[in-house]
């Protein structure tokens, strides 16, 4: 049963990653409602994007993929693995986001993001990693400390920030 649930995250894991694929598919601008509001504005101000699209984009990523994520999770847990109850269903649920969070954190926010240039927004600026707002997401998630929350339409964690490139 264990096995079956973290390929399930694992599945989940997979809907992220496509998720993003088809988001930055033109470029990673198709994807500016995860920068925060001082790069939506950059990219806006360089022409790149308008602000009806990246509300459009925000509300589309809203409306399709966070149901979907939930869909997914309760399919999965109630329908296909017959979970009764909280606690089997809760464990369930707990470990599927948890290895879809983990496909996240290292293979989207710690690789894709942070060692390749899919994720570069054009026009002398640049997505760039920042390991000590990745730690700081980190720890507060886990207990610690930390300024930034992450969330749909948001700031994407805080993993993202815009640096003029000179």
């Amino acid at each position: 049963m264990l096995l079956q649930v973290i390929l399930e995250g694992l599945g989940l894991g997979a809907l992220l990653v496509l998720v993003c694929a088809v988001g930055i598919r033109k470029g990673a601008v198709g994807m500016a409602h995860l920068y925060s509001p001082a790069v939506q504005q950059r990219c806006v101000k360089l022409g790149l994007t308008s602000p009806e699209r990246i509300r459009r984009n925000s509300l589309l990523f809203k409306a399709v993929c966070i149901p979907g994520y939930i869909v997914y999770v309760l399919v999965c847990v109630y329908g296909i693995n017959g979970a009764r109850g909280f606690v089997w269903g809760f464990w369930q649920l707990l470990v599927i986001l948890s290895v879809m969070n983990l496909i996240d954190r290292f293979g989207i926010d710690g690789y894709w993001v942070g060692h390749t240039n899919a994720w570069i927004i054009p026009g002398r600026f640049e997505a760039l990693h920042h390991r000590e707002r990745q730690t700081e997401k980190v720890a507060f998630w886990h207990g610690g400390y930390g300024s930034h929350s992450g969330g749909a339409g948001g700031n994407y964690g805080g993993i993202c920030s815009l640096s003029e490139i000179q």
